[in-house]
């Protein structure tokens, strides 16, 4: 197993300096629920300090007003777009990150879509699409459509969701999420903890860094949205995962306030850090 530290940043693209609005990636965010607000704004707002253009979108609104309005009185630095329109968007945007906020089946509130519906109809009609699967998106998806223009990003409990318990032993971590990608389609795992992982079916890096208080709600979605505007300015997807593991964990280690991090401590961190 190998680790990914600060010199092979070096490998992500950097925009020119002649390019154009747009041209330095495109990003698609999908989720959010009527009960979970904040975690599509975090990742949202982070991945406006990365891409060219943020598209945001949450099944909440339709057919919702309020929660329409919340969304737009919420985000400045990107486009709120109509649900109803969210295909045309999946079609035009380089990636597309999809579950941070969605409930799961035990979650859904009165007239809400079903979380496995949504994303499986998704996957199975883009598959070639650049999908990043976060969230209540991962953990109701089904796992055999999964594929190699993935990546998916559990903590500990939906690993065992999806794949059952870890090994204590990090070898046999390694071994384990090999085969699991290599079992379904080389999709990209990035599994987050003390350390995190990413895997291929292939190779294996780990990622140190962070700080006590990146336990809190929040942390995932600011990662997460660093892995989908890193994968929409089209660097390689394992690169993405690897390099967006190390920032999230560099911004977490540069805050002043450890214990009492929340996510908002690292959006200016991240800022500076990729900029």
């Amino acid at each position: 197993m190998q680790i990914f530290d600060q010199k092979s940043l070096s490998k992500l693209y950097k925009p020119k300096s002649d390019s154009h609005k747009g041209e330095n990636g495109r990003l698609l965010i999908v989720g959010g629920s009527k009960l979970f607000h904040a975690s599509i704004f975090w990742s949202a707002d982070v991945a406006s300090k990365i891409v060219d253009l943020v598209h945001f979108a949450s099944p909440a609104e339709e057919n919702n007003e309020l929660i329409r309005m919340k969304m737009k009185e919420g985000f400045w630095n990107g486009i709120v777009v109509p649900y109803q329109k969210i295909e045309e968007y999946i079609t035009e945007d380089d990636c597309v990150l999809i579950g941070p906020g969605m409930s799961r089946e035990d979650g859904l509130m009165e007239d809400e879509k079903p979380t496995k519906e949504i994303v499986d109809y998704f996957l199975t009609k883009y598959p070639s699409k650049k999908w990043v699967i976060d969230g209540g998106a991962l953990q109701e998806v089904d796992p055999k459509l999964l594929n190699n223009n993935m990546i998916i990003t559990p903590h500990g409990r939906e690993w065992e969701m999806l794949a059952g318990p870890l090994p204590k032993n990090e070898d046999e971590i390694e071994k384990k999420l090999m085969k699991f990608s290599n079992d379904h389609g080389g999709v990209t795992i990035l599994l987050k903890g003390k350390r995190d992982f990413v895997c291929s079916k292939f190779k294996c890096f780990y990622i140190d860094g962070g700080n006590p208080g990146m336990t809190k709600g929040g942390t995932g979605d600011t990662l997460a949205g660093i892995v989908g505007s890193l994968i929409a300015q089209g660097n390689d997807l394992f690169i993405s995962a690897c390099a967006a593991a190390y920032i999230n964990g560099k911004a977490g280690e540069l805050t002043k306030r450890k214990a009492s991090l929340v996510a908002s401590d690292l959006l200016d961190k991240i800022g500076d850090i990729v900029g």
